[in-house]
């Protein structure tokens, strides 16, 4: 199936993709509903974030050419972790596809892409085992973790760097019964490629992420997982359009714009 989140007029709802349609439906993907009869146009709806997260979990770093292209950058040695350590992305950051990414006034101009498959979580999960991690996962979508990396060289924390309104594009939908093992993810900027590359890179796959997080943190229905970038991507500037391609997923769009 292949969920949506979409606003009709003043009304939102959920609904379920069928070729150029939404089939709007009452209730939510968590939890009983039931699939009505009004449809709609994909093109004439507004779509939304595919689901507004709990908690948004983030992978990274999660692939060795990410790794070696930050520290390319640095000019250091590239480090790889010894062990999957999710960190904290802000949901109030999130933004759907065809929306504007704002650069802020503050910043130097220049804001970077991460492509990321996101997984979302469908059931309560703690202590689960790798072998039955996935059984968790209601489906997968599409992130693109902007960051801001001089912000990112010099503060402390990641918050101005990773977690500026609007820096987490998300969307456009979240698709079940997919291999997270098994995708092609395409960064384009202006329509040239920056990245392709598979899932399958990942240091840590998805069952390890969850099997490891949920040692010691419940997983709830809701919460969504990013699972990191290969590259170490260019710079967008206003006026750049951002698109990140899963295969089975679709396209996720999104446009830079200068703070005003």
């Amino acid at each position: 199936m292949k969920w949506c989140r979409v606003q009709i007029g003043e009304r939102i709802s959920y609904g379920l993709v069928e070729d150029d349609e939404i089939v709007e439906v009452d209730g939510d993907p968590f939890a009983d509903h039931r699939v009505g009869r009004a449809r709609h146009p994909l093109q004439r709806v507004k779509l939304l974030p595919p689901i507004m997260p709990r908690v948004l979990y983030a992978a990274g770093p999660n692939y060795r050419g990410h790794l070696e292209g930050m520290a390319k950058r640095r000019g250091e040695p590239p480090r790889y972790p010894a062990r999957p350590e999710p960190k904290l992305r802000s949901v109030n950051a999130i933004i759907g596809t065809e929306d504007e990414i704002v650069v802020p006034k503050e910043s130097t101009g220049a804001v970077q892409p991460e492509g990321q498959l996101a997984v979302v979580i469908g059931k309560k999960a703690r202590n689960v085992s790798r072998d039955e991690a996935l059984d968790c996962v209601l489906g997968y979508s599409i992130g693109n973790d902007v960051s801001q990396r001089e912000w990112q060289k010099t503060d402390r924390t990641l918050f101005r760097a990773k977690n500026c309104d609007t820096f987490k594009p998300f969307g456009p939908f979240v698709v079940t019964g997919l291999d997270p093992a098994k995708l092609r993810i395409i960064v384009r900027h202006n329509k040239t490629v920056w990245e392709d590359f598979s899932s399958a890179d990942q240091i840590w796959d998805t069952a390890t992420w969850l099997h490891e997080m949920s040692k010691t943190a419940t997983l709830h229905p809701g919460d969504v997982l990013w699972m990191g970038t290969q590259g170490a991507d260019g710079d967008m500037v206003p006026g750049d359009v951002i698109e990140i391609e899963i295969s089975g997923i679709g396209v996720l769009r999104n446009y830079v714009v200068a703070e005003r």
